[in-house]
């Protein structure tokens, strides 16, 4: 099933949101503890898609290039940019507003990012879920944290994400009517990899080891796409 990496990322913010809202208090070591397990785990994920390259010096040229590229056009800085916008738009937390703040905050930090557009193309390109499985619980156990101070408008950001995952998930799917079976097959390995290293970047990122901008190395995975069509071309 295509969407259910999407589906099972939705579900896990609604019982995250909801069990936020029975744990009104949880301990600060509670929470740097379990972000710091899941940090962990999510390097591992990187570093095993990270290695499931067939040519190395393709996922290396594609970073170097996505990541200039990404720079140039300042993309993570212009979605905090977006995400500062709208925080500012909705205003401080009173009783009228902390449904839409806490609805706007989780939405951005949960679409935002590296991983769920990875994860979203892995679910449509090879009906592999374990990307957006992880992110799930990630995801889970923020939407926790965040309804205990932001409240349940958290629970609807996982709408935006069912349909922002689901829609590149599906994208996916059609890609093979698209471009040959060889092709196809080179992109998956090399995007694989690509990702991987990101989602590492993202693992380092939680743990508080590193500062990434993951957002401007997004670039990759299209340049990828156009290496292994010079590849496939010539």
């Amino acid at each position: 099933m295509v969407l259910f990496g999407s589906i099972v990322n939705g579900l896990t913010i609604v019982m995250g949101a909801l069990l936020g809202k029975v744990l009104h208090r949880i301990p600060e070591g509670i929470k740097g503890t379990v972000m710091q397990a899941i940090g962990l785990a999510v390097v591992v994920l990187g570093l095993q898609m990270g290695l499931t390259s067939e040519n190395f010096l393709t996922v290396i040229i594609s970073l170097v290039i996505g990541a200039a590229i990404g720079e140039v056009c300042t993309l993570d800085d212009r979605l905090n940019k977006v995400g500062l916008w709208l925080e500012r738009r909705v205003g401080k937390p009173t009783d009228e507003t902390s449904i839409a703040q806490g609805f706007v905050t989780a939405t951005l930090i949960f679409v935002i990012g590296a991983m769920g557009i990875i994860g979203a193309l892995d679910s449509g390109l090879r009906d592999n879920h374990e990307v957006l499985l992880t992110k799930a619980i990630i995801d889970g156990v923020t939407a926790l944290i965040l309804t205990t101070t932001l409240g349940m408008g958290v629970i609807f950001s996982a709408v935006p994400v069912v349909l922002y995952e689901g829609g590149i998930a599906l994208f996916a799917t059609q890609i093979d009517r698209l471009v040959p079976q060889a092709w196809l097959d080179a992109f998956i390995v090399e995007m694989t990899a690509a990702g991987g290293i990101m989602i590492l970047a993202i693992g380092l990122n939680l743990l508080g080891l590193t500062k990434i901008k993951v957002a401007n190395l997004l670039p990759s995975l299209i340049v990828v796409g156009v290496i292994i069509t010079i590849q496939h071309l010539l």
